[in-house]
C-alpha cells in the first residue's frame, strides 16, 4: 500500500461514503470519499508505546453522504483534559472533530509511552 502524508483538513468539503474502524480501542480508521479517494488514520506501533482510539463521541452515520464542513485536529500533551486520568509516564491526547450539516463526531486518540517513542496519529492518503 502506497501512501502520502495528508492533512486532516483535506477532508473539508469531501463527502464520506465509508468509514471503517471508528470505535474505541481501534488502532486504524479508514475513510473513503464519494470521489473514491481513500484516507487512513493510524499509528505504526513501536516497542514501548500504544496509540489507539480511546473514545468516539457522536453518531458516525451523521458523517456519511453529506459534505464535511469541519475537520479539525487538536493535541493535548502538556495538561490533562478535564475528566481524564493521566495514563503513565508520557501521554498525548489527540482530538479530531468532523462535522456535517447532520451532526458532529469527535474522535479521541490516546498515545502512551515511556517518553522515548512517538505518540502521534498519522493521517495519510492511500494512492
Amino acid at each position: 500500500m502506497k501512501t502520502r502524508i495528508a492533512k486532516f483538513s483535506d477532508l473539508l468539503m469531501k463527502t464520506l461514503t465509508i468509514i471503517d474502524g471508528m470505535e474505541p480501542e481501534s488502532d486504524e480508521i479508514n475513510f473513503i470519499t464519494s470521489e473514491g479517494r481513500k484516507y487512513i488514520m493510524n499509528h505504526t506501533q513501536d516497542c514501548c508505546e500504544s496509540v489507539f482510539v480511546q473514545d468516539v463521541c457522536g453518531d458516525v452515520s451523521d458523517l456519511l453522504n453529506s459534505p464535511i464542513l469541519q475537520a479539525e485536529e487538536s493535541i493535548s500533551s502538556d495538561e490533562t483534559p478535564v475528566g481524564m486520568v493521566v495514563p503513565g509516564d508520557s501521554y498525548t491526547w489527540t482530538f479530531y472533530k468532523l462535522s456535517t450539516i447532520k451532526g458532529s463526531v469527535t474522535i479521541r486518540w490516546l498515545g502512551e509511552s515511556s517518553g522515548y517513542y512517538s505518540e502521534s496519529v498519522d493521517f495519510e492518503e492511500i494512492i
